[in-house]
């Protein structure tokens, strides 16, 4: 993955998504509970108490304002300024979110909104949406409609040209199917396109205090669900039951969120594995998930183990946590992103478990927000900067094929003179909750 690229779908999170259907082989009783909202669950002994203590959090949301969106379009404006790009086209994502609050699916309808370098946003959006783009929008109101049997890409033109931009240079937004991007360009050909990457990233890579507010939230809650299953875990479970009883904890929360599960052996495998898998004890598990405040995304993984680990498994345990915390020492403003993956990187091949990916065979992280996975990377080869703000995953592994894997994952952000995480490291695999 690329330094410019956001990814919107990863193989861990479609694992996650498909991981919390192991929920339907619960007791009904029980996802009836996970189902509703957490104000209302009654005390179920059938529950595990642990998580039964949960307690909701989302009350403690606080939702982004209004002037802070102000703030980001000017922002992008005054990027689109200085990278010569006359109009910007974003469209169903999360880049649409952060700049107007639209939450709207990638469908063959286009729906979008066009942000000029000066002047107010336009929406384009079919006319039968007219009303729900209204009622979502949170910025302007100059809605376009087009109808089932009209060009939406027409459309798109005719509003470009009269912004005065016919020959100008159009940024699309880099999640922009390329059908779409090519439809709108074909109804301008006098036009030029660019990528739009360096408004889009440009904005939302540094995060506000807002934002690190409901990061911080999210990460919080995702540490309290995975201590809360772990005190329940049972020997014999299978990866679904767990995953089933962390979606039952979510559910307490009143935050949305899931993890996938990985148990002994194919925790060796970073993203883990399909395979029927049940709990034994002095085998470690790994969760690897996260939840969502006010849009805003956690990703937290922790390596457990029920009942004693090995000394095999504690080493490795610690060789991984130092790394952990050598990343952590090593971000700052002004560093390298390289820098930080390689601080990680040298305490693991100093422990034998290099060179390079061999053990370790991943990059260090990556930026997180909106999207779970966003700019920018913590990997070799990056030479972008550290600034204020930003905010990436620090989750060292090693893995021992068919043997056991150790992953631990923390969010990282950047301050003004080094950096902190969003949530305490794992201290130990004895107690790994502290």
């Amino acid at each position: 993955m690329g330094s410019n690229t956001i990814v919107s779908s990863t193989r861990r999170h479609f694992l996650r998504n498909s991981m919390v259907l192991g929920a339907a082989a619960l007791p009904l009783s029980q996802l009836t509970q996970a189902a509703s909202p957490p104000v209302s669950l009654p005390v179920d002994a059938a529950l595990p108490e642990s998580i039964r203590a949960l307690k909701p959090v989302a009350s403690q949301v606080v939702a982004i304002t209004n002037s802070e969106r102000v703030a980001r379009v000017a922002k992008a404006q005054q990027l689109m300024g200085k990278h010569d790009i006359d109009v910007v086209f974003i469209g169903a994502g999360s880049s649409l979110t952060y700049f107007t609050g639209m939450h709207w699916w990638n469908s063959e309808r286009l729906t979008g909104v066009l942000l000029p370098r000066n002047g107010d946003p336009v929406y384009v959006t079919p006319e039968f949406e007219r009303g729900r783009t209204l009622e979502q929008i949170k910025l302007g109101n100059d809605v376009r409609g087009w109808q089932e049997d009209e060009d939406p890409y027409a459309l798109v033109a005719k509003v470009i040209r009269d912004m005065g931009h016919a020959t100008g240079t159009i940024g699309m937004e880099e999640t922009v199917p390329f059908f779409r991007a090519k439809g709108i360009m074909d109804a301008l050909p006098q036009a030029r396109a660019v990528d739009a990457w360096p408004v889009t990233a440009g904005c939302r890579r540094v995060k506000s205090a807002a934002e690190l507010a409901l990061m911080k939230l999210a990460n919080e809650n995702t540490l309290a669900v995975y201590e809360a299953v772990w005190k329940a875990l049972k020997p014999g479970m299978t990866e679904q039951d767990i995953s089933g009883l962390i979606a039952m904890a979510y559910a307490r929360t009143g935050l949305q969120g899931d993890a996938s599960v990985n148990i002994g052996k194919y925790t060796a495998s970073p993203h883990g594995s399909d395979q029927p898998q049940h709990l034994v004890e002095g085998t470690p598990i790994i969760f690897d998930g996260g939840c969502r405040a006010g849009g805003y995304t956690s990703d937290i993984t922790r390596t457990v183990v029920l009942g004693q680990p090995s000394d095999d498994i504690r080493r490795i345990f610690d060789i991984v946590l130092q790394a952990q915390t050598a990343a952590l020492k090593t971000a700052r403003p002004g560093v390298t992103m390289e820098s930080v993956d390689a601080a990680a990187r040298k305490v693991i091949s100093d422990a034998g478990y290099g060179p390079d990916y061999r053990y370790f065979s991943h990059r260090l992280g990556h930026g997180i927000g909106l999207d779970m996975h966003e700019w920018d990377y913590l990997v070799r080869g990056n030479t972008h900067l550290l600034e204020p703000g930003m905010t990436f995953s620090d989750e060292p592994g090693i893995y021992i094929p068919d043997k056991f894997g150790v992953r631990l994952e923390d969010i990282l952000y950047v301050t003004e003179d080094g950096a902190a995480l969003m949530t305490p490291q794992s201290p130990s695999i004895d107690q790994p909750f502290g």
